[in-house]
């Protein structure tokens, strides 16, 4: 059984008056370039102050049999990231939070003067209508969706992306989403990368046979 994490594993990051904060979270199991990418084009496309990459313990949508420990993910993305205004917390994990919903609800209440956005990948966008209480997210704060390869017709066609149409921004304004009253979202194009965690576990059981 695993002991307890270490402080600094679950510490939240720095919050202050109308900072812009991207929460981009995931299983990062395990990160790649690709997070890394996603998070510094949101940092630039968007104006934000700062990023939070959000490790959760556990995607109740995803098989968790090959799921590393939390501290060992939260390690690897900090290692992986040198840029200082992107942060790393498993602050999921110190109060059991199992929905996006509950991490963001306690995150706001939490962080009542900081200016949140919700960041996710295309793929997630496809399936956005499964997560749970997502309206509630979509009206909690405003969302980037950015482009994954493969991703953007299925992704742009969704239960989700088609409920929220007219709450559209043209990507020329991606600057002001943190600002606008939500439901707001935008989708970005951009710099993409192929890899995935998936292929990257996949490799390394191949070379490990």
């Amino acid at each position: 059984m695993a002991g307890p994490l270490a402080p600094d594993i679950t510490a939240l990051p720095p919050s202050g008056s109308n900072l812009r904060v991207g929460l981009f979270g995931g299983s990062f199991n395990p990160i790649h370039d690709g997070h890394r990418l996603v998070a510094e084009q949101c940092l630039r496309r968007l104006n934000l102050d700062a990023v939070w990459l959000l490790v959760s313990p556990g995607n109740p949508l995803k098989d968790h049999s090959e799921l590393a420990p939390l501290e060992a993910r939260v390690r690897a993305a900090r290692e992986l990231t040198a840029n200082p205004r992107i942060h790393i917390t498993g602050v999921e994990a110190a109060h059991s939070f199992r929905y996006t919903i509950d991490t963001l609800e306690w995150l706001v209440g939490a962080c009542p003067d900081t200016r949140f956005v919700w960041i996710m990948g295309a793929d997630n966008l496809s399936q956005f209508d499964r997560w749970e209480r997502w309206q509630d997210i979509a009206a909690l704060m405003p969302i980037a969706v950015y482009a994954r390869p493969g991703s953007t017709f299925r992704a742009t066609v969704s239960k989700a992306a088609i409920a929220l149409k007219k709450h559209r921004l043209p990507e020329a304004e991606a600057e002001s989403l943190a600002t606008r009253e939500p439901p707001a979202w935008v989708y970005l194009h951009g710099i993409t990368s192929p890899q995935s965690s998936s292929a990257i576990r996949a490799r390394g059981k191949a070379e490990a046979n």
